[in-house]
């Protein structure tokens, strides 16, 4: 490709509301261009980059069985309402005004329909299908430029099988299927456990790529390799425990007492024999949370333990099903609510908690005798320096950014839209459906958060733009012109992807700015002083070290470059 030809618009500045790099880069380097908030256009440039990680997402999902579909973005809004999806995307779904049409962020329900149309026997079982299409959410902040926008490619996969532990064999397939395809795509990457969210489903991994503006929060051992998402991870923490004395409860006065730590010293005790109590409501049920001491309540592992969506409960709320404010909240004598905590409590004794009147507590308290506790579950959100659950070695806190999700959902979609199938014994079961996901544009800008410099972008082959970044220095010089051209040509006839930077009245200066910026993996620079002694010179972009190579060795070099 010639550049005097190609349509690729760089640029010197910084774009003034990118704060990541890929986000600059991918605007400075002409792949993207920007219409809307969280909508961009792609360029030529950037195309090409997205052609192939496709290839390579179709070329792995193709080597597991799975067959290629393309389904509408527009789809019946009635089809979402029988999954109770439109509740669990709200604003984040776009409606189609006038029309009783969404605008389609993933496609569980459209792939269920055909599967419950199509697939009646056991017979017809285990498949799996993907497409790669563009997907639509409404985004109230969009920002990082493509990696959270409001229109974006996804690969989306579903498996369709006869039993749970055939989805185990299905989800193991994408599971290997992913690692490949990341790899191939030159990227750093990690697996971590993760809550299944809107999506449902009896659990679910997240493939993370770390780092410092990711979005997402997850637990990291360096020595065994656990990882999990901040939403589930767990750790080694001691339980609170019990005392060899366990006296009778007895109302204390705190007055204007307001925080934990404020009563740890008030009492001249540790904090984590204070009952820490958090009010929510699921649907219209009261449900009080017991945590021990600074504890942080993780909501994503309460939505998990109720097995619905809670809500803190507003302070009018609060004094009128309880009589007191949120720091005089207990649960001995508490009517009518669910109350739960957190495992580091289960069993303890000893405990101070609000006595649900203000400028009061209670102490003394039991937990298996004094209140009736409905369930301990691991609610705590875990900090940086904990144990790892597995070995005990110290646990990193690192922001990272999601590139892919894998989900087994179950039969949650087909039992709501009633894709059956028959068995052996001819009876009506279930299909069990998995659900896979990956971020297309994710792939690409991660790579380049992990692969780039002060100068531009450091492109892997697998999906660079072109393999090669040709530049003739002196376009007025003909000798200069004449090899340049010559290489082109045997560049391009052995199969090599070219830039040629053949354009005029461009000084040399900026030509390299513009190949560092590009970043393609190997440069080649045709000057008039080496072209004197017969030889072209070479530059590997990732490292910056030169090569002076005889003429009649380039394409043999060049070719080894890009193998190694």
């Amino acid at each position: 490709m010639r550049l005097s030809t190609y349509f690729l618009p760089t640029l010197k500045e910084n774009p003034a509301d990118a704060a990541m790099a890929s986000h600059r880069l991918m605007v400075r380097a002409g792949l993207i261009r920007p219409l809307a908030a969280g909508i961009y256009s792609w360029l030529p440039v950037g195309w090409r980059v997205m052609k192939k990680v496709m290839q390579i997402i179709r070329e792995e999902m193709d080597a597991i069985g799975a067959q290629e579909f393309q389904l509408p973005a527009l789809n019946p809004v009635e089809i979402w309402q029988e999954t109770g999806r439109v509740e669990a995307f709200g604003d984040t779904l776009f409606h189609i005004k006038n029309r009783p049409l969404v605008l389609a962020p993933t496609h569980e329900e459209i792939f269920t329909t055909i599967a419950k149309d199509n697939i009646k026997s056991y017979r017809d079982l285990p498949q799996i299908w993907y497409q790669i299409q563009t997907k639509f959410r409404n985004e109230p902040r969009p920002r990082s430029g493509v990696i959270r926008g409001r229109q974006f490619f996804m690969k989306d996969s579903y498996s369709f099988d006869r039993s749970f532990e055939e989805l185990d064999k299905s989800y193991g397939l994408h599971r290997e299927a992913y690692k490949k395809i990341y790899t191939r795509s030159g990227l750093k990457f990690f697996i971590v456990g993760a809550s299944s969210g809107a999506m449902g489903g009896t659990g679910s991994q997240e493939f993370m790529v770390e780092s410092p503006d990711g979005e997402d929060t997850c637990a990291v051992c360096d020595s065994c390799g656990y990882a999990a998402n901040l939403e589930v991870a767990s750790s080694r923490v001691k339980p609170v425990g019990r005392l060899e004395a366990s006296n009778p409860v007895e109302e204390i006065h705190t007055p204007n007492i307001k925080t934990i730590d404020q009563l740890a010293e008030f009492l001249k005790i540790s904090t984590e024999r204070l009952a820490k109590s958090l009010v929510y409501k699921a649907d219209d049920s009261a449900v009080l949370v017991l945590m021990s001491g600074n504890d942080q309540l993780n909501e994503a592992k309460l939505t998990a333990a109720l097995g619905k969506n809670a809500k803190a409960m507003e302070p009018a709320e609060l004094a009128a099903f309880t009589g007191a404010n949120a720091g005089s909240i207990g649960p001995v004598g508490l009517k009518n609510f669910r109350i739960i905590a957190d495992r580091r409590l289960e069993e303890a004794n000893e405990l101070i908690s609000g006595a649900n009147k203000d400028d009061f507590h209670v102490a003394h308290i039991d937990f298996s005798r004094d209140v009736k506790i409905d369930g301990y579950f691991d609610l705590r959100t875990i900090e940086a320096g904990e144990q790892c659950p597995n070995c005990g070695h110290a646990l990193r806190i690192v922001n990272a950014i999601e590139i892919g999700h894998i989900f087994k959902l179950g039969t949650k979609y087909s039992v709501s839209l009633h894709a059956n199938y028959l068995d052996e014994a001819g009876a009506e079961k279930p299909v069990v459906m998995g659900s896979y996901g990956i971020g297309v544009e994710r792939i690409i800008a991660c790579h380049i958060e992990q692969n780039h410099d002060e100068s531009g972008i450091k492109w892997g082959v697998s999906i660079a733009p072109f393999d090669v970044h040709l530049a003739s220095v002196n376009m007025d010089n003909e000798d200069v012109v004449a090899a340049a051209e010559k290489l082109f040509t045997e560049l391009t006839e052995a199969g090599i992807e070219v830039l040629y930077d053949d354009r005029r009245g461009v000084s040399p200066g900026f030509k390299f700015k513009d190949a560092d910026l590009l970043g393609m993996p190997v440069q080649v620079i045709v000057g008039e002083r080496n072209l004197k002694q017969g030889n072209i010179e070479l530059k590997i972009r990732r490292t910056g070290e030169r090569k002076v190579v005889p003429g009649a060795q380039v394409l043999d070099e060049i070719r080894n470059l890009l193998r190694n």
